[in-house]
């Protein structure tokens, strides 16, 4: 079976991986160009493009993939589009053999930022569903799903990992069986929009729990923050919800309770466990 492979976060490279072990590798392996990144806005390669190549496999890397002779029209057995971050348009849509993993329970959290938005959400479950990608946000027919259990202290990185590896034992199921499709449901549909700085910034507003989730959705990867009296942001690693009488350790009041700041990041410095920010800074109000 001739395979290319669409894909360019570090959920994406994983999930590469993990086709590659299941002895399914890729002909081709297709993903972004790379770009500039960090304080010295170098360039560096998308995580599937340093993954590919540590696996020996060939690596494309085009401005435009839609039409591009290589991956469209180029007589794939079967074209896995996973976490490419772009939207696909003809004539590679019509390719018979186009598949994505998406983590999520679709039609719930299509969009960018699935596993991050469950989490916050409060989700109980999540899951993965391989379908075929159409013009539509994540609208495309289903022909897998598996669920998964969101547990208590999940956050994005050990949530991820297990979706990923879901998504690689779908994927080659469904490349052995090639399962019928069925559209998704109508209703449930909820999107997973892409996380933005705003989303970021801790609001004592907020209910403590709710904080307290948006820290463990965007770690390790993102990272939570909270605005300083001065305008500057504290990052935010780990946190966990403090007990009602609690007066010691680094303490964000909120709504209804409190976060307990378990490991921080202040600006400009390196992460810190709670107990030494409070001993440097000072408590946070």
């Amino acid at each position: 079976m001739r395979i290319a492979y669409l894909g360019t976060s570090p959920f994406a490279a994983a999930v590469l991986e993990g086709l590659v072990e299941g002895g399914r590798a890729p002909e081709l392996v297709v993903t972004r160009p790379d770009r500039p990144r960090g304080r010295g806005r170098r360039l560096a390669a998308p995580p599937v493009a340093a993954t590919a190549r540590a696996l020996g496999l060939e690596v494309h890397q085009p401005e435009a993939v839609s039409a591009d002779p290589r991956v469209a029209d180029a007589g794939f057995d079967a074209l896995i589009v996973c976490a490419y971050g772009a939207l696909l348009r003809e004539p590679l849509l019509s390719e018979p053999g186009l598949l994505n993993v998406h983590p999520s329970l679709l039609p719930r959290w299509r969009g960018a930022a699935p596993i991050e938005r469950a989490i916050m959400a409060g989700d109980a479950e999540t899951g993965v569903a391989i379908m075929r990608p159409t013009e539509g946000f994540d609208e495309g027919p289903v022909c897998a799903v598996r669920r998964e259990r969101i547990r208590s202290d999940d956050d994005f990185g050990t949530l991820s990992a297990r979706l990923a590896q879901i998504g690689v034992d779908l994927l080659l199921q469904v490349l052995d069986t090639r399962p019928d499709f069925r559209e998704q449901a109508r209703d449930g549909v909820v999107y997973a929009e892409k996380i933005t700085a705003e989303d970021r910034v801790l609001d004592p507003a907020r209910p403590a729990a709710e904080l307290e989730r948006l820290v463990r959705a965007l770690h390790p990867h993102i990272g939570a923050r909270l605005a300083l009296p001065d305008g500057r942001l504290l990052g935010v690693r780990r946190a966990r919800l403090a007990p009602p009488d609690a007066a010691d350790g680094l303490l964000l009041r909120a709504a209804d309770g409190a976060l307990e700041l378990l490991e921080v990041q202040p600006p400009g410095g390196r992460p810190m466990d709670g107990a030494a920010y409070l001993r440097g800074y000072g408590p946070l109000s």
